[in-house]
């Protein structure tokens, strides 16, 4: 598993704390009830426990705006601007599963966004590629993953060809945005029987798949319904 400097994390939990302190009038706000509650949930549909164990490491609230600070352990996701959302805990835990990652996988995710599924990606793989579209995004993600203390991040900004072939090819992709179909220029950046997770349907709602690469054909999984932004690009979505 990759080291994360506590001495930064602990940094990065005073600043939160501080900041909670001057919103709510210098009483810091107590999440650990909420947080118990969610994780007591959520082991009752996910089966591994690395999962759960990374995710608990990784405090929610330092993804979530100064506003939504209440509601981080909510099972839900949430605003985080430009139109974009923090993904609700449980598909982030189920997505995560799918991928069935160890500590030497290389991971590709498409959709930095707030940088909550990049940190848990980071704790359980080798090194983690992360591409995100909107600049503004992917520089406040890696602002505060470096503030955490992970090293095995690389941060990049979203071309016209979907995913990032140069780096590939991956043991895992993780996709955080709706796609009308399964693309093929994904499949074809892993590795043989990798794994793509990635939410397919309409711009409203989808299905989220596991797609392994097969020799000689391509297994998919249902699953769960869900609902995602779409996701803009080569073999997606138009940004019209």
């Amino acid at each position: 598993m990759p080291q994360v400097d506590s001495y930064a994390l602990d940094d990065v939990m005073l600043s939160v704390v501080d900041c909670n302190r001057k919103l709510n009038g210098g009483n810091s706000m107590d999440l650990a009830g909420s947080r118990e509650e969610l994780f007591r949930r959520l082991r009752r549909d996910i089966s591994d426990k690395r999962i759960l164990d990374a995710m608990w490491r990784v405090p929610r609230e330092l993804f979530v705006t100064a506003v939504n600070y209440p509601y981080a352990y909510d099972d839900r996701p949430l605003p985080i601007g430009e139109g974009q959302t923090i993904s609700q805990p449980f598909i982030v835990a189920l997505m995560t599963q799918a991928l069935e990652i160890d500590d030497y996988s290389k991971v590709l995710e498409l959709g930095t966004g707030s940088g909550y599924q990049t940190a848990i990606l980071a704790d359980l793989a080798g090194q983690v590629i992360t591409v995100e579209r909107l600049p503004g995004l992917s520089k406040s993600a890696e602002t505060i993953l470096n503030n955490m203390g992970y090293t095995n991040i690389s941060f990049r900004i979203a071309s016209d060809v979907l995913g990032w072939p140069d780096d590939g090819p991956y043991d895992a992709i993780l996709v955080t945005a709706a796609a009308p179909k399964v693309p093929h220029a994904l499949v074809d950046q892993l590795k043989e029987g990798g794994r793509l997770v990635i939410p397919v349907g309409s711009r409203w709602e989808q299905m989220l798949l596991q797609v392994i690469k097969r020799e000689n054909e391509t297994e998919v999984n249902n699953l769960t319904s869900c609902r995602f932004v779409p996701l803009i690009g080569e073999d997606a979505w138009s940004g019209d």
